[in-house]
């Protein structure tokens, strides 16, 4: 058995149990019937020192709204479902097999002083509200149209009433698959599986989880999970050269003006950008030119110059960066030429002749 289960109020708690015991084939042959007990908190099994929550032979159950095994004991499997499970059935449980006619008669019940902690007793947890689901990968970075793949995992308790998983937040054409997994230790998991690929518009999303616990009360469990994506809009190479913690998006392209301050009529004004994440117009810059000898109040040749060819000027740069990426794959050598490229990429600048108009 599991050393430990945690039950949700309300709902019920399977018990996986199997047992082992010498010439098992042999007594059984002799026996005429075979029964199990569970007792709560002690191991002896006397009417004074022990609880018995159930008893199979007799249909026995104490404590308890329902309690049914539904292993079948003549193949050594002594599994058991606790239904409607309250707070006060938190213990330790102990279970007992009886052969009759005197053929067989035994709590599984360690020995302290040889095994302290021993998987023969199992303790039944009984809580409120269950656990938040466990999503994996926590760590959710991704390049655009990558494909994503997510699991959400909870605790089923209750095999017979297990948790719904529901997923928010994701693109209409995920695809969703969800399983009731077995553990090692023969308890039971509700796994969803979501796949979709990566958009742009998925950038910064809190991906949810939510699982919710049917059971026999005024409402149902919800608890939820979630999880956020970032979404890399540049290729490959990039993206291990620029490991970035927090990605940029296309409408967060930096500009760098040179000069910054005020410039005269026929002077080169510089604007530079590295942009690897694609083209996107910015927001509109103004560059105010001087013209020597003139003041504005004069009625001034004052000069307004609009970039909104800026987006023309990503989009430039963005191809450059594509064909550099292409060339890239081309290579055999992987260091061939590298720094020669990158120095290109990084000094792409655009001139704009600042003139009188």
């Amino acid at each position: 058995m599991p050393q430990t289960v945690t039950a949700l109020t309300g709902s019920c708690v399977q018990i996986p149990c199997t047992f082992n015991i010498s010439n098992f084939e042999d007594k059984h042959k002799r026996a005429k019937s075979i029964h199990g007990i569970w007792l709560k908190n002690k191991s002896q099994f006397a009417e004074t020192d022990s609880f018995i929550a159930f008893n199979s032979s007799k249909n026995i159950i104490r404590g308890f709204s329902d309690i049914q095994m539904t292993g079948n004991l003549s193949e050594r499997n002594c599994t058991t479902v606790f239904y409607n499970i309250m707070k006060n059935h938190s213990d330790r449980y102990y279970f007992r097999l009886e052969m009759e006619p005197d053929v067989f008669k035994a709590t599984f019940n360690p020995n302290p002083a040889v095994s302290p902690v021993s998987f023969k007793t199992v303790r039944i947890n009984v809580s409120d509200s269950p656990q938040p689901p466990e999503i994996k990968p926590n760590d959710l970075t991704v390049m655009e149209e990558t494909t994503v793949n997510l699991n959400c995992s909870v605790e089923a308790p209750c095999p017979q009433q297990p948790p719904k998983i529901s997923w928010s937040n994701i693109p209409e054409s995920a695809n969703i698959t969800t399983q009731l997994q077995e553990k090692p230790d023969k308890t039971q998991l509700v796994i969803s599986y979501v796949t979709f690929k990566a958009s742009y518009n998925d950038h910064r999303k809190n991906i949810s989880c939510t699982a919710t616990y049917p059971r026999n009360t005024s409402d149902d469990s919800t608890v939820e999970s979630s999880v956020m994506i970032h979404v890399y809009k540049l290729c490959k190479m990039f993206y291990h050269l620029f490991p970035l913690t927090e990605p940029l998006s296309p409408t967060e392209i930096p500009i760098t003006i040179n000069p910054s301050t005020s410039v005269s009529v026929g002077t080169n004004v510089t604007l530079t950008t590295q942009n690897l994440f694609g083209s996107q117009s910015t927001e509109e810059i103004q560059l105010t030119t001087e013209v020597t000898g003139i003041s504005h109040e004069q009625g001034g040749h004052s000069v307004l110059l609009i970039a909104g060819c800026v987006g023309a000027i990503v989009a430039v740069l963005t191809l450059s960066a594509i064909g550099y990426c292409t060339r890239t794959r081309t290579k055999t050598h992987k260091g061939d030429n590298f720094g020669e490229h990158l120095n290109q990429v990084s000094a792409l600048s655009v001139d704009l002749l600042v003139s009188v108009g």
